[in-house]
């Protein structure tokens, strides 16, 4: 196993592989097959939470290791239904997402209320359902970019789903609102014994600068991880970070030099650790997103983002666009390529 992930990690493969993370690993509450009674199980969580969230655990080809592999398709509102779906048309119906979450191994399925709900009393004895609560539509015009509520956690629990899933655009001039909605939302869910799952997205113009593009630097992501775990969410899911210094470079803000000199570096790993830090530790378990499909490369793409995720200290990958844009077969093979790095022993903590 570790050959063929190698082999797709290519030159990176000893960069990857043989990086000492420059924050220990001691601190860290990591993922295991015990995460939920050693990690979650002390914290003011209902018991039927516990149980759902283990749940997550024990379903797939993952299961009873700690880590997730989630397929999430809620690009046809986010994105448009055409620009998602005419690569590869039969996923404009719901059953065939819930067929490659199945047929690919995935620990869960997340999408949107109307699909899910439209498949319910067929999949979701078979499979856990994330519900996707809130969307960003892009019919209005001119587009502008606000999360607002399609669904809400009612009838998440209703259609059987284990878990509920947001996003919030924080740095955005709506992310106030937002955070008010969905802190109410997720409390609710807790109550009724529903795992939360926050997408803890950065949105604003000024994060992008002639020099650089901040959206995905470590430190603005981290603090939106902070925030998202203060929101109570169990699993935070965050873009992968390709750079650092967003605070600095935008002069906004309050950060500390060991942000950067003793809690971080330039390597993908480490950045990625920090992203980890800021979800208290690894109290709340850090899962990457697997990105936007770019072709031939994607399963290098996503196997590279598998291994720093894990290595970091992760709970997994959420990966959509990559498996759902391509024949089902193929799909499959890239759910399942992502899936070996997390089962492969020699793929070992940074």
């Amino acid at each position: 196993m570790i050959e063929a992930i190698r082999r797709h990690l290519g030159l990176r493969a000893d960069y990857l592989l043989e990086h000492k993370a420059k924050f220990p690993a001691d601190p860290l509450h990591l993922p295991g097959r015990d995460f939920v009674g050693r990690v979650l199980a002390p914290s003011n969580r209902p018991v039927s939470v516990l149980r759902n969230m283990q749940l997550l655990f024990d379903r797939g080809r993952l299961a009873g290791t700690g880590y997730l592999s989630i397929l999430p398709v809620d690009q046809g509102i986010e994105h448009g239904a055409g620009a998602a779906f005419a690569p590869n048309p039969i996923y404009f119906d719901p059953g065939k997402i819930v067929e490659l979450a199945l047929e690919g191994g995935c620990n869960a399925v997340a999408s949107t209320p109307g699909a899910l709900a439209a498949v319910a009393r067929r999949y979701a004895h078979r499979i856990p359902f994330i519900v996707k609560i809130n969307h960003n539509e892009l019919l209005s015009y001119p587009n502008s970019y606000d999360e607002i509520l399609f669904g809400d956690v009612d009838q998440a629990f209703e259609m059987g789903a284990v878990a509920v899933g947001a996003t919030i655009y924080f740095g955005s001039v709506e992310s106030r609102r937002q955070i008010r909605e969905i802190g109410q939302a997720f409390r609710h869910a807790h109550r009724l014994g529903l795992v939360t799952i926050l997408w803890a997205y950065l949105r604003n113009s000024a994060f992008e600068t002639h020099e650089a593009d901040y959206h995905l630097a470590a430190d603005l992501t981290g603090q939106a991880n902070y925030l998202s775990v203060t929101l109570e969410a169990d699993i935070v899911k965050q873009k992968l970070p390709l750079n650092n210094g967003g605070f600095r470079a935008l002069r906004f803000g309050k950060t500390d030099e060991k942000v950067y000199s003793e809690l971080s570096s330039d390597h993908p790993i480490d950045l990625t650790r920090y992203q980890l830090i800021n979800c208290h530790m690894g109290r709340a378990g850090l899962i990457n997103s697997g990105g936007a499909s770019s072709g031939e490369d994607d399963l290098a793409e996503a196997v590279a983002t598998a291994v720093i995720n894990k290595r970091a200290g992760g709970m997994g990958l959420i990966s959509g666009r990559k498996a759902f844009q391509r024949p089902m077969k193929e799909g499959v093979a890239l759910l399942q390529a992502i899936q070996d790095v997390y089962l492969c022993d020699e793929v070992t903590l940074a």
